[in-house]
């Protein structure tokens, strides 16, 4: 503000002499008054450049700035900044536009030149700062196979900020496209691991034992190490993954329908399991507690038709039909 202030006192001061110079020239043209008249007008038409070096910077926004292809400091702090005119802001991704929130509204404003319509001269003003938000990155879809070898198509959504700009800025060409890359390049690395759904002998932790983990299982764990990943990629840009989280997951269509009969099947089988466990235990029950209270003796023919007639009722998928033998059992 400081430095606004001078150049337009500046300015004013250089509008007097001006109008002074002009004056004193206009009743004695004397070489001294000429030379005033000089000085005012160039001062005039170069004191703007003055006006090049005022910044402002909003919460959350820096500016890298370099000096003759020197890097001479980044602006963090929100408000009002004088910098030298010659100094040029950096910013590579500038342009870039991802599938992210910090992209979502785009910061470039067309400027219609002079001329017809048919030209179609645009200019686009681009502002090279930096955002230090916390932003999200939500890239497509990936079609990856599996530990078994299935293919799965996953989605996920990485929430990440940059924490050195001057690494983000110097270290990687462009810090965006960089971290669009290396997500893809994590996310293929840690699904290879696991299966989609929980397998047998299939060791998911690198400890050379057979565990339960998978894809659609252990959700928060895989998610944790898609971020530990990427953060080891991306730590020299200077950037900080704050989280990463599935946010699709499913077999490929060229497979899912396959695999949904299996899954299918797979919860028969083990609904059947369960259900003949109940019944033989209901059985067994049965004949100790005929044989204990001594209700009825029965040999072992007799035994195993009331096993059968049991177990047809108990596992049937419909409702059994009672037939009543009104005579003797034998």
């Amino acid at each position: 503000m400081r430095m606004l202030l001078l150049t337009l006192l500046l300015y004013i001061a250089d509008i007097a002499l001006f109008a002074f110079s002009v004056e004193r020239v206009a009743q004695e043209p004397s070489p001294a008054y000429i030379a005033l008249l000089v000085v005012s007008i160039i001062i005039f038409l170069f004191a703007w450049i003055l006006f090049c070096g005022l910044k402002i910077l909003k919460p959350q926004e820096a500016l890298v700035l370099t000096l003759l292809g020197k890097y001479v400091g980044t602006l963090k702090d929100n408000g009002f900044y004088w910098v030298n005119p010659f100094c040029s802001s950096v910013n590579p991704a500038a342009k870039t536009r991802l599938n992210q929130s910090g992209d979502v509204s785009d910061s470039t404003r067309p400027l219609a030149l002079s001329g017809s319509p048919a030209d179609g001269m645009q200019l686009a003003l681009t502002s090279n700062k930096l955002s230090l938000k916390i932003m999200t990155l939500n890239n497509s879809r990936q079609k990856i196979n599996d530990c078994l070898g299935n293919p799965v198509e996953i989605g996920i959504a990485v929430t990440w900020k940059i924490v050195d700009t001057a690494k983000a800025v110097f270290n990687v060409d462009n810090y965006k496209e960089f971290l669009s890359l290396q997500c893809d390049s994590a996310l293929r690395n840690v699904v290879r691991i696991y299966p989609y759904d929980v397998s047998p002998n299939v060791d998911t932790t690198g400890d050379g034992l057979a565990d339960e983990g998978s894809l659609r299982g252990s959700s928060e764990i895989v998610a944790a190490k898609i971020r530990d990943e990427i953060q080891k990629r991306v730590e020299e840009a200077g950037i900080t993954i704050v989280e990463a989280r599935i946010t699709y997951l499913a077999y490929a269509p060229e497979i899912a329908a396959v695999m949904l009969q299996r899954q299918q099947a797979s919860a028969i089988i083990d609904a059947r399991k369960m259900i003949v466990d109940g019944a033989v235990g209901m059985v067994e029950m049965a004949l100790e507690r005929l044989n204990e209270n001594d209700v009825v003796k029965l040999d072992e023919e007799r035994k195993a038709a009331m096993v059968s007639n049991l177990l047809v009722v108990l596992c049937g998928n419909r409702d059994a039909q009672p037939i009543v033998n009104s005579g003797s059992l034998y």
